[in-house]
């Protein structure tokens, strides 16, 4: 019975043996999977990290043009400053120089410029309308009636 006994120990033994390696085989087989499956996902982030780089860099790239366009036009806005500061003091020094040009900036508007110039106070298209087609409002050219000689 001892050898029937090592027998069945040794099949015994063979199994568990057998149920290890599959145990084994199956917890390699798990991991692989979870490898492949981690690899994807870091190639994934990799193509999400370059997307965003190249986007980060985009927007790096026009942030610099729009400071640079917004610096040329502060540039030109103070030329524009310059120059209209240089035109005033020209006016006012011919002003002084010139009476008869004195005179004629001492003049108020005639009444028809004055009434150009007025507007009531418009909040909205739809009152600017209201106010354009008011009886006030100054008819189009080819509506005018002949001028009579």
């Amino acid at each position: 019975m001892s050898t029937l006994r090592q027998a069945l120990y040794g099949l015994a033994l063979l199994g568990a043996l057998v149920l290890l390696i599959w145990v084994q085989e199956t917890r390699i087989d798990v991991a692989e999977g979870k490898t492949d499956r981690a690899q994807d996902a870091a190639k994934t982030a990799r193509d999400d990290a370059d997307r965003n780089l190249k986007t980060a860099n985009t927007l790096a790239d026009s942030l610099k043009q729009e400071r640079n366009a917004q610096s040329t036009l502060h540039a030109q806005q103070d030329q524009l400053r310059q120059s209209l500061a240089t035109r005033e003091r020209t006016i006012e020094e011919l002003k002084r120089e010139n009476d008869e040009l004195r005179k004629w900036t001492d003049q108020s508007l005639p009444d028809a410029a004055r009434r150009l110039r007025e507007r009531p106070a418009l909040t909205g298209a739809a009152a600017y309308r209201d106010w354009l087609s008011g009886r006030g409002a100054v008819p189009p050219a080819s509506d005018q009636p002949p001028q009579k000689r």
